[in-house]
């Protein structure tokens, strides 16, 4: 790939993350939530109570993210947090009614969201977007597992001194 498609292409990922990043910002704020914490409720919703530091792990994101979202969550009564039964250290996660009845509206502002998306695109197109973009995400996943070499997949090893 040249210069020219490298940067096409890494233009139009950053610019599609950023502008659906603010979009959804804009969605979520009448509902008072923001970024990030839509995908926690929807989680919840599609998993049920779950460890906190399971719920940062099926949500990609680093333990203080998300008790800084369980936090402001549990404080608007969207969710509650109980000491897990076997570990008094880890909290269980869960939707409160209250929770589950907003998670019913961002689901409907998540298709919204989506249908806004993709205007345009024909059909089969959408049907291969979630494939294709997992791909992607795949491919610049830093938590991909190394080989036992401390290599990537495509890596060369490096020589060693003796």
């Amino acid at each position: 790939m040249d210069f020219d498609q490298a940067d096409a292409l890494n233009q139009a990922i950053r610019l599609l993350s950023l502008r659906h990043r603010a979009r959804t910002a804009t969605l979520l704020t009448p509902l008072g939530l923001h970024p990030g914490q839509e995908a926690l409720l929807l989680e919840l919703a599609r998993t049920g109570p779950m460890i906190q530091a399971q719920l940062g792990e099926a949500l990609g994101c680093e333990p203080p993210s998300v008790t800084l979202m369980t936090r402001k969550l549990e404080a608007s009564g969207q969710i509650r947090r109980t000491p897990a039964p076997t570990d008094k250290r880890a909290s269980i996660v869960e939707l409160t009614d209250s929770g589950k009845a907003l998670v019913e509206q961002v689901k409907q502002l998540w298709c919204d969201l989506a249908e806004e998306t993709v205007t345009g695109l024909p059909a089969e197109t959408v049907a291969e977007l979630p494939g294709i973009l997992t791909t992607l995400t795949g491919n610049v996943d830093t938590r991909r597992l190394r080989h036992p070499h401390g290599r990537r997949d495509g890596e060369q090893e490096l020589p060693t001194r003796p």
